[in-house]
């Protein structure tokens, strides 16, 4: 049988692993072939030209050769733009991979989760609020799994209003809320709209994050992301 061979395709590194004495197992998010996993043979070797290539955050171009669940880099490079996320937001760039190996299963192509990644890191370098990006990106990714949020009609059909009261079910989606709902689990109308239009201001942003992270949670499952147990624990002592 003939290897399946793939040749600068555009991607991002997610994760790595060592492998043996001097290679690595990399997680990669392609733009054609969505999440891929490889074997880069040496490049854990102190002279092996990718230590300086494969890093997080930087689009790429890969080839690689083989089949079945995983394949073996055969070259990369540097595409000619280049990202740079500021130190203090990189916590988010792990965020955002971290979701990526969770919710997608290898070799699931979805060009637009690819592209959703890309923006989402352009908008991180180039100084965007740093929530706002979150948000969006975690909106679209839910929009791009099929598990996107209906937020401008409720479980009956009626028009989401911004100056009503609703909670948000997963399962169900907006729901009207009576006045005895506890307020830590209601949504205001008018940031149902504003997440729907992708134009959220700093009072919705507090209630769009915890709407898509119990979304996001439900489809997680039980096992909390990494990131959000280092970001916590830093919180929690001061640093």
């Amino acid at each position: 049988m003939s290897r399946h061979k793939v040749e600068l395709q555009p991607a991002f590194l997610l994760h790595h692993y060592p492998y043996r004495e001097t290679s690595r197992l990399l997680e990669l998010l392609t733009r054609d072939y969505g999440r891929v996993g490889l074997v880069a043979r040496g490049a854990r070797s102190p002279r092996s030209k990718l230590r300086g290539i494969l890093r997080p955050f930087t689009p790429l171009l890969v080839s690689w050769a083989g089949r079945g669940e995983l394949g073996t880099l055969t070259a990369a490079e540097r595409q000619s733009q280049t990202v740079t996320v500021p130190a203090a937001r990189l916590n988010s760039g792990w965020y955002m991979n971290e979701l990526l190996l969770r919710l997608l299963q290898r070799h699931d192509t979805n060009e637009a989760i690819y592209e959703n990644y890309a923006a989402a890191l352009n908008r991180l370098e180039q100084e965007s609020a740093e929530a706002v990006v979150l948000r969006l990106f975690e909106k679209r990714l839910l929009d791009a799994l099929g598990y996107g949020l209906q937020l401008t009609v409720t479980e009956q059909g009626q028009p989401v209003e911004a100056d009503r009261t609703y909670t948000y079910r997963t399962e169900v989606g907006v729901v009207l809320s009576a006045a005895a709902t506890d307020p830590q689990q209601t949504i205001a109308g008018r940031t149902l709209l504003a997440l729907a239009a992708e134009r959220l201001d700093d009072a919705d942003l507090a209630a769009a994050r915890s709407l898509l992270r119990g979304v996001l949670d439900f489809y997680l499952g039980p096992r909390p992301l990494k990131v959000r147990e280092v970001t916590e624990a830093m919180y929690r002592h001061g640093t």
